[in-house]
């Protein structure tokens, strides 16, 4: 099953039980009756484990999770947050870049995963313009089980949950081991109650400096 699957082998080798999993059979019938059927679904397949590709798991730094991939066209590319170079940064994006204190029309951000930020969504497709059409489908479990091997076989780990959906996923995370930051969401709905401010970039970097790790280039541009 997972010849075809294009991720760190540190991953692929944690993972494998999921992939031989009944539920990821279940899911891989679903994604395959969904292209039967001509729905567009997002991101493009040989994007869809673009997190695990960029951010090996022994390279992980800090985690953040988002829900869903972007719905729209050219957007998604298998990095939470993230879109395509060349196309407009969405709000809860500018939101991010906000907090960072910079404005930018480049919204990849494959430099920050290629640094060790495990840009993850919960779930990892949809269906096109149809948000959380693939919720509740198996992929939750999939990247629980990703996140469960970071909390425990790794160390001093920050990871940025950002609103109640990742604040549930990431509860089980132990706060001994790693540095938990929570926030509202960067929405444009819920910035303003508290994400803007938070400053979960310094004290990503400031952590990870007190463990002798080197500190994150946020910057873009």
């Amino acid at each position: 099953m997972t010849k075809n699957i294009d991720m760190d082998a540190g991953w692929l080798t944690r993972l494998q039980p999921e992939f031989d999993a009944g539920y990821m059979a279940s899911l891989r019938d679903f994604l395959k009756k969904q292209k039967a059927t001509h729905k567009t679904i997002y991101p493009h397949s040989s994007n869809v484990f673009n997190a695990f590709k960029h951010t090996p798991f022994e390279a992980v730094k800090v985690v953040i999770l988002g829900q869903d991939p972007y719905h729209g066209p050219n957007q998604a590319h298998g990095l939470c947050f993230s879109v395509q170079e060349g196309v407009r940064p969405p709000p809860s994006l500018m939101n991010i870049f906000k907090e960072l204190g910079f404005s930018s029309q480049n919204g990849d951000l494959t430099k920050w995963a290629d640094q060790g930020v495990l840009l993850l969504n919960s779930v990892l497709t949809v269906e096109a313009h149809q948000a959380a059409s693939h919720q509740k489908k198996g992929w939750e479990q999939f990247t629980d089980a990703a996140i469960q091997k970071l909390a425990t076989e790794r160390d001093g780990i920050v990871f940025m949950l950002w609103g109640s959906y990742a604040q549930k996923k990431g509860a089980f995370i132990d706060q001994e081991k790693h540095l938990v930051l929570t926030a509202p969401h960067p929405s444009p709905l819920s910035a303003h109650r508290g994400f803007l401010g938070c400053g979960h970039f310094e004290k990503a970097n400031a952590y990870l400096k007190s463990h002798k790790q080197l500190p994150i280039d946020w910057q873009l541009n």
